[in-house]
């Protein structure tokens, strides 16, 4: 099944018109025509079943004629995870975790971050794409990138932890999943730098749990990665 992606789309609708690039796509591209059904999502759980009536290169409708509604997962997951110094590589774990089954994103600038500016929009369509390839009909939500000290002070999750690589007292993220029953899961990813002392010092302060991911230093993407699928797994 191939999967559209539009984020107007409401329950109530009979009809949608795809815009002028989708439209070229769906006619051009892949040589849809009236008649043909596609299948559209507006990733807040529905899944719409629709009928071309109008193809054209430049403006393509069609008739709703099912509607379908997946609940959300039980769990929630919500990385907060540094921007690395390369967009390329943040937006591949915006696309893998999504694949996965993450629920929740914040960009979190730190006191080592080297780059503090982020495209939210750009983020949005990479998150936006992965959706419609996995077949998920919940977009996951990306947040505005905030300060580190500012997402400690406002966030209180049911579990908070923070993947940090100095030599302390930590506990493996496999040993707190095989421990705990909870659904509800914040977890802090540094940047390339790690996070400073201090930084992680305040998230003790503030009830987050230090942990590892395992014996190996790995890169801010991979180890956001390694940690949604870390808890999906254990919670499927």
């Amino acid at each position: 099944m191939q999967l559209f992606f539009n984020s107007n789309i409401s329950s109530e609708d009979t009809e949608i018109q795809f815009s002028k690039e989708e439209s070229r796509h769906i006619v051009k591209v892949l040589r849809k025509t009236i008649d043909d059904e596609l299948f559209i999502t507006n990733g807040k759980g529905y899944l719409f079943k629709a009928k071309i009536t109008l193809a054209g290169i430049n403006k393509c409708l069609a008739n709703i004629i099912e509607t379908e509604y997946q609940e959300k997962e039980k769990y929630h997951i919500h990385l907060a995870v540094a921007p690395t110094k390369m967009n390329d590589r943040y937006e591949w774990f915006l696309e893998k975790a999504t694949e996965i089954g993450i629920q929740e994103i914040t960009p979190i600038i730190c006191d080592h971050s080297e780059r503090k500016t982020i495209k939210l929009d750009r983020f949005q369509k990479i998150i936006q794409s992965a959706t419609k390839q996995s077949l998920r009909y919940h977009t996951p939500k990306l947040n505005q990138a905030i300060l580190f000290k500012e997402f400690i002070k406002n966030h209180k999750g049911e579990t908070c932890l923070i993947a940090h690589c100095e030599e302390t007292k930590r506990q493996s993220l496999k040993h707190i999943l095989s421990n705990t029953k909870s659904m509800n899961f914040t977890l802090l990813i540094g940047p390339e730098g790690d996070f400073s002392t201090k930084e992680i010092n305040l998230a003790l302060a503030n009830n987050y749990q230090p942990v590892t991911l395992g014996n190996t230093r790995l890169r801010t993407e991979t180890a956001a990665v390694v940690a949604t699928h870390s808890i999906v797994y254990s919670l499927d």
